[in-house]
């Protein structure tokens, strides 16, 4: 638990903050989204049991269901998205980073920061009534190859902002590194 009372954030500070996993958890609904997507597609009762230490992607998806072709894979991933409305009463707010967020924003830039897609981001955001929080919000980003773009640096250079006063929110490990290449003070990094 972050302990509010103890973190060092002046006016000129701009708070970064990524959403699944730090802001919401939303490892249930996107596990539920897969397996319900992976039945309708499949019309195979595979059984999938929930991985509290994992979240369910694509790579899983390959493991769990090795002889698919890549467009079984696709149409699997397109339903899923399409199911993920279904469940995001699932998703649950983590109230430490939300009160954070919730006192912040009224005085300082406030940017989400995800590699969510922009239509899953929104509708968790839109369901949390969290939308209006953000100053600024930056979606999961790829080039035309293929490759990630660092989501960090993709923000800090978009908006020009001092790396120096950016203080993160994030709980996944190469999302941390990925803060740190960008420039982001190890110190400014808050692990979740």
């Amino acid at each position: 638990m972050i302990d509010l009372q103890n973190l060092d954030i002046k006016e000129n500070d701009i708070l970064f903050f990524d959403m699944d996993g730090t802001l919401v958890y939303t490892d249930f609904a996107n596990f539920l989204s897969y397996r319900k997507a992976i039945q309708l597609y499949t019309e195979v009762d595979i059984k999938m049991d929930f991985n509290t230490n994992k979240r369910f992607n694509r790579a899983l998806l390959k493991i769990a269901l090795p002889d698919l072709k890549e467009d079984e894979y696709e149409k699997i991933i397109l339903k899923k998205n399409e199911n993920y409305k279904e469940h995001l009463s699932e998703t649950k707010l983590n109230n430490s980073v939300l009160d954070i967020l919730l006192k912040y924003s009224r005085t300082n830039r406030t940017v989400l920061v995800t590699n969510c897609r922009e239509d899953r981001a929104m509708m968790t955001l839109n369901y949390h009534n969290l939308t209006e929080k953000f100053s600024d919000i930056f979606f999961r980003n790829i080039l035309n190859n293929g490759v990630r773009i660092n989501k960090y640096k993709n923000a800090i250079t978009s908006l020009r902002l001092p790396v120096q006063s950016v203080i993160a929110f994030e709980n996944e490990i190469c999302e941390i590194e990925d803060a740190i290449l960008a420039g982001i003070l190890n110190k400014n990094i808050l692990r979740i």
